[in-house]
This record gives C-alpha cells, structure tokens and sequence, in this order.
C-alpha cells in the first residue's frame, strides 16, 4: 500500500486554527488533508489527519470498538479540542459537539437526515448555546442553521455548504499514486477558509458514525 504515514522528522504542525493553511491546493484557496480512517493506536478505531508535507495534523484513537458514544479529537500532541457525543434519548442519529473535554454548551449539533424525498442530503448541522463552529455569521433567516452536508460518504463524495449555499468543504476519494489505487479508507477532505479544520474532521467523524461501513448502510 502507498505510504500514508506521518514523516518521522516532521515539526510540529500549526495550531488547529491555522491547520487548514498549512496544506495549500494549486489555486493557493483551500486546505488539503489526508485523511487515514485508522488509528496510529494498536487495537483502537479511529482517524489519522496528515497535511500535504505528511506532517500528522489531527489524531482521534481514544476509543474501543463497540464504545462509540463518545469520541475526542485531538491535535498531533493528543490535546482534546472537540468531544463528540451521541445525543441521548433521542429517536433520531442525533450529535452534539463540545470544546475541548467540556460536555456542556454545545458549540453545535448534527442530525442524520431522515426524508426519503430528498435523497442527496446527508445531515443538518445546527448552533449550539456554546457558538456555531463556524467563522462567518449565520443567515437572519435562520439564526440556528450552520451547514447541510449532501452527497455519498460512502463513495467519499461530499460536500458541506454553510447557510448561504457555499460549498466549505469537500470530501473526495484519493488519487491513485504510481499506479497503487487507495481504498475508501484514504481519502482527501478539502477545506475553505469559511470552516475551521478541526469542526471540518469533526464532520467527518460523526457522518462516518451515521454512514459508515460498520453500520450497513449504503448512502
């Protein structure tokens, strides 16, 4: 398999807020991960984030298989920057997202979308009373609505666009390298400046939770 490794002498990577300048696309406009669905951890679910230089950016390998109820995504050093949980006594795939290790104040919430009439929409992602993840103010129309994520993330091709119908970020299947094709574990996600990085994985995380292979769906 191609190497999708961290470079073992890589400096330290930007802080998270700054993570989607680092890895620059042709036009010079968006950020570029790679985005291993593996844990560097023995044993351990997870994601692995490297830049374009393969410098490892972002890390979630905190939880076991079958204890998905909550998940942490950390940055290269393993500091906490959001906590991902499954809304309780809900009917629906419900997810709320904190700052840091906190499970108070919601920065915001993802709900699976559940119209069969509307096949293309994925989740919706609303405000929470903790902020709304996102660096641009929310449309009057809708004070709680942040983005809509539609497409296939099982084919990884998908997209995020925020309240003004602008495509923020983007997952796409990774090219082959030398002729070696990469699986749907390795994909590429493609992030504007509208969208912090680390809210940008976190999206990425929960619509593999919903959407993922472990849980038999096909969409």
């Amino acid at each position: 398999m191609t190497k999708v490794y961290p470079n073992p002498h890589a400096p330290a990577p930007a802080p998270v807020t700054d993570a989607w300048e680092s890895p620059k696309s042709s036009d010079g406009n968006s950020g570029i991960l790679t985005v291993w669905n593996k844990s560097l951890l023995f044993n351990c679910d997870g994601f692995t984030v490297f830049d374009a230089k393969g410098n490892l950016v972002f890390r979630v390998d905190n939880y076991c298989v079958g204890s998905k109820a909550e998940i942490v995504l950390m940055d290269a050093s393993g500091k906490s920057l959001l906590t991902i949980r499954r809304k309780r006594l809900s009917l629906a795939d419900n997810w709320l997202v904190f700052n840091g290790e906190t499970t108070v104040h919601p920065l915001f919430s993802v709900r699976k979308h559940v119209n069969l009439l509307n096949t293309k929409s994925l989740a919706h992602v609303s405000a929470g009373c903790g902020g709304n993840g996102s660096r641009s103010s929310s449309s009057p129309r809708n004070k709680n609505a942040i983005y809509e994520i539609e497409g296939s993330y099982t084919q990884r091709c998908c997209a995020v666009y925020d309240d003004k119908r602008r495509q923020v970020a983007e997952i796409k299947r990774k090219e082959a390298v030398g002729g070696v094709a990469f699986g749907m574990d390795v994909f590429r996600l493609i992030i504007q400046p509208e969208i912090d990085s680390a809210v940008a994985m976190a999206l990425v995380i929960m619509l593999d939770q919903m959407f993922g292979s472990s849980r038999g769906f096909s969409t």
